[in-house]
């Protein structure tokens, strides 16, 4: 369980879908950094401010 003081990152996929992580772990394959560091609640509203299309970026994308 997290702690209230613990910190995390906002990171995205290849299909630019978002998710937080802990900020002092090393991201896991697939993921990078793609927005603020701090508390959980500050980095879910960054992630629902900015996520605005929840489908994978191949389903936006015209074929």
């Amino acid at each position: 369980m997290a702690s209230a003081d613990e910190a995390f990152q906002v990171v995205m996929n290849d299909e630019e879908q978002y998710s937080i992580w802990p900020a002092d772990r090393a991201l896991p394959p697939g993921w990078r950094a793609e927005g603020p560091v701090g508390p959980k609640d500050k980095c879910l509203r960054y992630i629902e401010e900015h996520w605005t299309d929840m489908r994978p970026r191949s389903l936006r994308e015209p074929r």
